[in-house]
């Protein structure tokens, strides 16, 4: 950028505004969603003039020598919005995620030493808190969220890294402060236990252990997983192999394996969230952790028995899961601290009942949308779901579009069935068949099953005429659920093509995010595609 000094900027919407543009450096963010961002659900009627005025007093602080519109300049005016043009090496998050992708290469590649180098000097970078001066705008907690755990993400592909050096004793006092700011998280625990044992500390990594599961028992009323068992065990057995340089097993690796949170308030609604899980869990790359939140301790014993019952059918027909029951007066929260504490891709959740008739959303269901740190998909019901009728998604390219076409690929896939993606049909229907055409060769690319390209007009009859013969329907919530709830279309599909699946984005990269970016607060189809 052209200042070579620091900076002065206003007030919190201009540092704000700078912000959301940054975080999406060189690509065009709608005035629409700057907006609503700054905003929420109640824009004043001047949202958009205020949004030109921030605009254009920012350009005044970051290119005072250069007029508006002219060529080189700073932020453009690019239609519907802006883009903030900055270079390579201009902002602070895109050289931590190229250094952090090196690093996982050298990783994959045996060299180590330079993997702990490259992660270094990744996470050299931060410095305090992120956007620490607007911790208290609406817009950031999440974007502040998704930045905490990706740091947290490297610095533990550090320690494997570091550990696979043969390093532990001088990873301890590291790890140990990790483990009491993450108590919940298993990776970080594991790598305390050999690292502590390392150092001649064997009753210290037990007592790691023994604390862990106490933690997750007393959360959640969860078991460790079996990695983390085992590692006791080689503990106890004081194994050689743990003082060997090694990779240390502690999970599988999430290319290899996604969880899939399956999150129930009623019993009742167990078997339909329990046939969701098992289809993606037929791919043999989805583990599976179902839990029930109970909102008094008189019900907790029925509600262990169910989800272990189903636990053991699962496991009886080779599918790696685990059950956990507990008590609950904040299940959105609630859920995603156990969605964050078990790196779950998706949460899948009974609460789609709750939407009210005019398509508006409840505080509580907003809640679990908004803090799960993966996507969210919400069934009505209890009854296992039709897939092997076909899976049809509406699909008009938004974040949330994305996310359900994502989940209807894998469950096809799961399940052997056809895919349909539903495109709106312009005038002329070409940009339709484009965002098709990109998001059939993303799905093709990550999940390997063939699209059914159908288009249908912009209207709700005719959606739920393109979508009436397919067996279950996943659809992409509105870009402004908060604002708006559902919309019309979305109305009319639930209400005429049940069964449905309503999905929300999470702020973590999914499968067909682009592999390039570890963030992915906005993407556009030119960046998926």
């Amino acid at each position: 950028m052209s200042p070579s000094g620091p900076i002065r900027l206003g007030g919190p919407r201009q540092r704000s505004v700078l912000a959301i543009l940054l975080l999406d450096a060189n690509r065009v963010v709608s005035i629409d969603r700057l907006a609503d961002e700054l905003y929420g659900e109640e824009p004043p009627v001047t949202a958009v003039t205020q949004m030109h005025r921030q605009i254009s007093e920012l350009r005044a602080l970051l290119d005072p020598d250069r007029a508006p519109g002219e060529a080189g300049a700073v932020i453009e005016t690019r239609p519907p919005g802006y883009r903030i043009l900055v270079p390579p090496e201009g902002l602070d998050l895109a050289v931590f995620e190229r250094r952090a992708e090196a690093a996982g290469s050298a990783l994959a590649a045996g060299d180590a030493a330079t993997a702990v180098r490259l992660y270094r000097e990744a996470l050299g970078l931060w410095r305090g808190e992120p956007l620490a001066d607007l911790a208290f705008e609406p817009f950031a907690r999440p974007i502040v969220e998704r930045l905490d755990e990706l740091r947290l993400a490297v610095t533990e592909k550090c320690l494997d890294a570091e550990l696979e050096l043969g390093r532990g004793a001088e990873l301890v006092p590291e790890l140990e402060g990790l483990v009491s700011e993450h108590p919940l998280n298993e990776r970080l625990r594991g790598q305390l236990m050999i690292a502590l044992y390392r150092a001649g500390r064997q009753p210290e990594a037990l007592e790691a252990f023994r604390v862990g599961r106490a933690a997750l028992v007393d959360a959640f009323g969860i078991e460790p997983t079996p990695a983390l068992k085992e590692l006791e065990s080689r503990v106890l057995l004081q194994d050689p192999a743990l003082d060997a340089p090694s990779r240390p097993r502690l999970a599988p690796a999430r290319e290899e394996h996604r969880t899939v949170l399956l999150a129930a308030t009623d019993a009742a609604h167990l078997d339909g969230l329990v046939a969701v899980g098992r289809c993606l869990a037929t791919l043999g790359r989805h583990e599976l952790l179902l839990t029930q939140a109970v909102e008094s301790e008189a019900s907790l014993a029925g509600a262990v028995a169910a989800t272990r019952a189903h636990r053991d059918e699962l496991a009886a027909g080779g599918v790696t899961a685990r059950a956990a029951a507990f008590v609950s007066r904040a299940f959105g929260p609630d859920m995603a601290r156990l969605a964050l504490t078990h790196d779950a891709d998706l949460t899948v959740a009974d609460r789609l009942g709750e939407i009210a008739a005019d398509g508006s959303i409840p505080e509580g269901l907003a809640l679990l949308l908004e803090r799960s740190p993966c996507d969210v998909a919400l069934l009505g019901g209890g009854a296992p779901l039709p897939f092997a009728d076909g899976i049809a998604v509406v699909f008009a390219g938004s974040e949330h579009d994305w996310a359900a076409a994502e989940l209807g690929a894998w469950l096809a896939a799961g399940s052997n069935t056809r895919l349909q993606l539903i495109g709106l049909r312009g005038r002329d229907g070409s940009d339709a068949s484009r965002l098709l055409a990109s998001a059939s060769i993303a799905i093709q690319q990550v999940v390997g099953v063939d699209v059914e390209p159908v288009l249908a007009d912009a209207e709700p009859g005719a959606l739920v005429s393109a979508a009436g013969s397919a067996g279950v329907v996943v659809l992409g919530l509105s870009p402004r659920w908060r604002r708006d709830g559902l919309g019309e279309s979305r109305r009319a599909l639930l209400a005429a093509v049940p069964p449905t699946i309503l999905v929300h984005r999470g702020a973590r990269p999914g499968g067909l995010a682009p592999r390039e970016q570890l963030t992915r607060f906005t993407w556009t189809i030119a960046a998926g595609g």
